[in-house]
């Protein structure tokens, strides 16, 4: 079942329906997808019936006028608020393996070649739930979309008291790398990373410093929510506790124009920093002011490594191919841009070298493809321009931006 159905805004336009269609045709790498805000709308409904928790809608269409309600709030704290009716629906073993293995199963229906999904284990025991037992649940539904290469990261709530953090670091240290025990049978996913979510404002990454220094010494990756709802000395504050990656990071691109604070933006590139931004979801929570006004292209010329993700699709109503969509209808961004940050979201995963080179390729392929088919229109046809020089540049801009992007996740490690 593609997710999208149940939600996104009809296609109302030809231009639109273009650039729909172009961006379905993109492959897809998922880095910033939180599986409680990733259920398919109709599964939401069933599982928290079969809690005995009455929904705040009947049917799928009013669920999704509710969402929206919430998800143009306009605040990070308000969009955050529909976690407590999907952490409610997801509260047994059987509804996180349903749900984890539909999410990977929508992914990969949406052309992701490579995914990582994430949560917060710990919210769970407030229903009963072991920590332990939430993460194997989940490796278990992943394990049952064995064709989407995936992975789990474990997220700790900054908001919550630093003890808590620890807890949560400790329990992705002792699943780092391991595929569920349980009905999923050995091997498969693993948790990958290590995440520090929630609310930005008044909570830095220094109040978690001890968790974030375990996970560290221990050599699993960590990306870290940063440069969302605070400033943008908040995204080198999360690399300089061990960040590779930054969970938005858009405000980073106030650094732009500060010469004082431009360095902020060199530092970033030289530490091979990869943001995931994920526009509707900025829209919703007020870190942008629409997708056209968004920041993505700035950082993106400026040479910034990043790429373009969802968060919680089911709140923001959206997938990563209207995303996709919504970027070439709105921003001057093209398909070429937009394979190149596709290509760099596959370098800066945290999923097995294998995993990754395989992805590369078929990105790569993509790229081949798309510029062979742009060279036969312009023989046929003399040309659409937008799509020659969209074909023409996509190898060049992955090659462009990969020294301070795509390549830097290999240069990342001596310049930490």
């Amino acid at each position: 079942m593609d997710r999208a159905k149940a939600g996104p805004a009809p296609v109302v336009d030809q231009a639109a329906g273009d650039a729909a269609r172009r961006a379905a045709a993109l492959p897809k790498v998922v880095l910033h997808e939180h599986l409680d805000g990733a259920l398919r709308i109709d599964s939401l409904l069933a599982l928290l019936r079969e809690r005995g928790v009455e929904p705040p809608a009947r049917d799928a269409r009013t669920m999704a006028a509710w969402l929206d309600a919430n998800a143009h709030a306009g605040s990070l704290e308000r969009f955050l608020e529909g976690f407590a009716l999907t952490v409610a629906a997801m509260a047994s073993v059987d509804a996180l393996a349903r749900v984890a293995r539909e999410v990977a199963e929508d992914a990969l229906a949406e052309g992701a070649v490579l995914a990582e999904f994430r949560i917060a284990p710990l919210l769970f025991e407030a229903f009963g739930l072991s920590a332990d037992a939430v993460v194997e649940a989940l490796l278990d539904g992943l394990a049952r979309c064995p064709a989407l290469p995936s992975g789990l990261i474990v997220c700790a709530m900054r908001h919550l008291p630093p003890g808590e953090t620890l807890r949560a670091a400790r329990l992705a240290l002792r699943f780092a790398g391991r595929g569920p025990s349980g009905r999923g049978g050995p091997g498969g996913p693993g948790v990958v990373g290590f995440d520090l979510a929630g609310a930005e404002f008044g909570h830095p990454c220094s109040e978690h410093a001890e968790a974030l220094a375990l996970v560290r010494r221990a050599g699993l990756p960590m990306t870290l929510h940063a440069g969302e709802a605070d400033a943008a000395e908040r995204v080198l504050e999360a690399a300089r506790h061990g960040a590779r990656r930054i969970g938005h990071g858009v405000r980073l691109a106030d650094a732009l124009a500060d010469p004082e604070r431009r360095p902020l933006v060199d530092e970033v590139r030289a530490r091979g920093l990869h943001l995931e931004v994920c526009p509707t979801s900025n829209v919703h929570t007020g870190a942008a002011a629409s997708i056209a006004a968004h920041p993505i292209t700035a950082l993106w010329r400026a040479g910034v490594s990043l790429s373009v993700h969802t968060d919680n699709p089911l709140f923001s109503r959206t997938s990563t191919t209207a995303e996709m969509a919504a970027l070439m209808r709105e921003t001057p961004l093209t398909e070429a841009d937009l394979l190149a940050m596709t290509r760099q979201a596959a370098a800066a995963s945290f999923l097995g070298t294998s995993a990754r080179e395989q992805a590369l390729r078929r990105i790569d392929a993509a790229a081949e493809a798309m510029a062979s088919k742009a060279a036969r229109v312009g023989s046929d046809r003399g040309g659409d321009a937008r799509n020659a020089r969209d074909a023409r540049d996509t190898k060049g801009a992955q090659d462009a931006q990969a020294p301070e992007g795509a390549r830097t996740a290999e240069r990342a490690a001596s310049v930490r």
